[in-house]
């Protein structure tokens, strides 16, 4: 399926009208303000957000699976799904894909489906937290953190294997997670496992090509539940240090415990210039994989703050890898996925609005009340005509839902691939 532009232009019709009253009278009071609009807005119309191949199907968990019918069951289609998303939000710009779920039968013409789409290769991942067809060894007790140096070794080759395919793809940097840990005390040795994992990780990073990067994933807790190898963004910063310059933690939001001051930790990795990459969801709980921005918005907002501070401030950290790492079991994924972008890109917008200059000035005068209003004043910004106006000017439609549902995207690739497909992963 492929959204036409005729028919994004149909979709506007009934909406533009009240878009430019929206859009003028929010302008207007903005630039009574001070604030460039049009600069924000090109900002909104440039940032783009990798979708991940593995969340395009019905997610899941240990004790049910529920599909949504239609699902993509091979990369081509995911890639199509991920058109359809960018056509109507202008901001999927980027896939980020999962080996070996989503190893390309066919790079060159995978590649010109992309481009065709303009669609770019994100960061690839590796996948040692399950054992794998044919695989000599399993992963049951660890993989780059295993005691087996054999087990250590067929786990290194992975990575080598996915940064090989990702290369032919173009993409530039490999992301790493590990499931590796322990479940009992004294199942395992802290000391031994954490120098295996630093010591294959170093491994890998010899592998990288010169213009690549590595992005070392962190999670406190699950599949295992004693303990976690790379639990926090200390040990993945550590780790990162020590394999070199190329590579950087990476900040998922739902892989923190409980109340966790996420945005501190980003600008922190900022200031140090290791910030490589973000995941974005939700959370209640723990690592609820929920939609981004649907339960702590105003947390979305504070670390998308200091991600604005540290993108103006922080010239030693790289550009960031942006991905939304969601799936879940009751929405029709690839609505999740818009709501999903159009939280992320309202959490931007309204960052861009705080004033940082009056912002660190009541600091050092540490006026605490007025810190808090300039945050607040800026969150309680109706910022949705930005959002529409970016999708405008880039060939988007106003209210992506609404023309997701009025196309009837769902009922048609249903027509097409049936009720019985089933999207690759987990």
């Amino acid at each position: 399926m492929k959204i036409l532009k005729d028919q994004i232009l149909d979709c506007n019709k009934s909406e533009i009208q009240n878009h430019k009253e929206t859009f003028d009278f929010l302008s207007s009071t903005l630039d009574k303000k001070g604030h460039k609009v049009a600069e924000i807005v090109a900002k909104l119309s440039d940032f783009q957000v990798a979708i991940p191949s593995w969340a395009l199907g019905a997610g899941g968990t240990r004790f049910g699976r529920f599909s949504f019918y239609g699902e993509p069951s091979s990369l081509e289609q995911k890639i199509e799904d991920i058109g359809v998303i960018h056509s109507l939000t202008q901001t999927a710009g980027a896939v980020s894909l999962h080996i070996p779920w989503d190893i390309p039968s066919d790079y060159k013409a995978i590649k010109e489906q992309a481009d065709a789409l303009n669609i770019k290769f994100d960061s690839v991942n590796s996948n040692t937290f399950q054992d794998q067809k044919n695989a000599k060894e399993s992963y049951k007790y660890g993989s780059l953190s295993n005691t087996s140096k054999v087990v250590r070794d067929q786990a290194i080759a992975h990575n080598l294997e996915v940064i090989t395919i990702g290369d032919k793809l173009g993409s530039k940097s490999l992301t790493v997670w590990l499931a590796d840990g322990s479940c009992f005390p004294g199942q395992s040795n802290f000391q031994t496992a954490l120098q295996n994992t630093e010591n294959s990780l170093k491994d890998i990073y010899k592998g990288l090509p010169k213009d690549w990067s590595m992005l070392i994933e962190y999670k406190p807790y699950e599949p295992n539940f004693y303990s976690t190898v790379i639990q926090d963004w200390g040990t993945s910063f550590m780790l990162a240090n020590a394999c070199g310059e190329k590579a950087f933690s990476l900040v998922d939001l739902g892989h923190h415990l409980p109340n966790s001051n996420i945005e501190q930790i980003v600008s922190i990795l900022m200031l140090k210039g290791k910030l490589g990459g973000f995941h974005f969801n939700d959370s209640k709980y723990g690592d609820d994989d929920l939609t981004v921005g649907s339960i702590k918005p105003y947390a979305l907002f504070l670390i998308f703050n200091e991600l604005v501070y540290g993108m103006r401030n922080n010239p030693q950290n790289p550009d960031l890898a942006w991905m939304i790492d969601a799936s879940h079991n009751v929405k029709d994924p690839l609505e999740d996925l818009i709501q999903s972008l159009e939280a992320i890109q309202e959490a931007y917008a309204k960052a861009l609005l705080v004033d940082q200059v009056q912002l660190k000035e009541a600091q050092l005068a540490n006026d605490v009340v007025k810190c808090q209003e300039i945050l607040q004043n800026a969150y309680r910004t109706d910022v949705r005509p930005l959002l529409e106006k970016a999708r405008i000017n880039n060939g988007g439609v106003i209210k992506p839902i609404n023309a997701f549902r009025a196309l009837g995207v769902r009922g048609q690739l249903i027509k097409e691939r049936g009720k019985n497909t089933i999207a690759t992963g987990l």
